[in-house]
């Protein structure tokens, strides 16, 4: 008996949801993985049968690794998926998720990692950040933004007015017609005293932020300093929400890395922990205060 692939099946149906090319990756790799295991098969079965290597089909099913068409109907037929609607399916979720990109026009400048950041963050619906070093990327002015990036890549300044443009372009997503980006974002209190390209640098960020506040779809809470330990003080992360039957994915970003969690017990742990920090955190209408007064006593200073 054909198995089911968990994908709309009846005649006139749209084939698919809507999503850019990053989550098209990921839900053909999920597809493909729970086709393999119902199909009794083992991943180095299927390395065997495309004769490649394991981690490429791990990586495949995972989302991180394109593959070919004709590997996708091999393996369709191997696992016992001949319906032809059910075959087509598949088959455009894969043509989908060759689409590039505007992310890639900077793939030779973005650090490791930050190609499937911006293509997860383009396709989220909801995005909710902790932010405990700097303003948060989506937030910040150019000349902030040049700032940073100059300062965490010195030896490399012929890429910072790409990296910047790169980031002023992420920030259209809250903006987007007709479902900007809805972004929560909670930052600490030292970032937004931290003078970051100079006195006058900063106060044009926080007056920024105080601009953003007013946008229906952002969030922005400020943690106090004065607030002590609390829940989220191990590191930044976002969490990405997409379309309903898409899983949500954590971003955990650190100097040694980029790590990206799916598993529902790893998720569940970020979104307790957001909870918690934003619970702690000032109530969003008091940040435009707190934003004011920081500015005030920065543009004193």
């Amino acid at each position: 008996m054909e198995q089911d692939i968990g994908l709309s099946s009846a005649r006139g149906e749209a084939m698919a949801t809507a999503g850019g090319p990053t989550v098209r990756r990921r839900q053909l790799g999920s597809e493909l993985r729970r086709l393999r295991e119902h199909a009794g098969k083992r991943i180095e079965d299927v390395a065997s049968h495309l004769e490649c290597s394991m981690s490429k089909i791990s990586r495949v099913e995972t989302g991180q690794a394109p593959i070919k068409a004709r590997d996708v109907r091999d393996l369709l037929q191997w696992y016992g998926v001949t319906d032809p609607v059910r075959v087509e399916t598949v088959m455009q979720i894969h043509k989908d998720a060759q689409q590039q990109g505007w992310w890639t026009h900077y793939a030779e400048v973005l650090p490791s990692g930050m190609a499937t950041y911006a293509g997860l963050e383009a396709d989220a619906r909801v995005l909710r950040s902790y932010e405990p070093t700097f303003v948060h990327g989506l937030l910040q002015t150019e000349e902030y933004a040049r700032a940073v990036i100059a300062a965490v890549r010195p030896n490399e300044p012929q890429e910072v007015d790409q990296l910047v443009r790169f980031r002023k372009e992420r920030q259209a997503l809250l903006t987007r017609d007709p479902d900007p980006l809805e972004l929560w974002v909670v930052m600490e209190e030292s970032a937004l005293r931290r003078p970051v390209g100079g006195r006058e640098v900063m106060v044009a960020q926080l007056e920024h932020l105080i601009e953003a506040t007013t946008m229906p779809n952002v969030t922005i809470q400020v943690m106090p300093t004065a607030k002590g330990a609390h829940a989220a003080l191990a590191g930044t992360f976002s969490l990405l929400e997409f379309e309903p039957r898409t899983p949500t994915v954590v971003y955990v970003n650190s100097i040694a890395g980029n790590v990206y969690l799916e598993k529902e017990r790893d998720v569940r742990t970020f979104i307790q922990t957001f909870d918690l920090v934003r619970a702690a955190a000032p109530d969003p209408h008091d940040t435009s205060v707190t934003l004011e007064r920081i500015a005030r006593e920065m543009h004193a200073s």
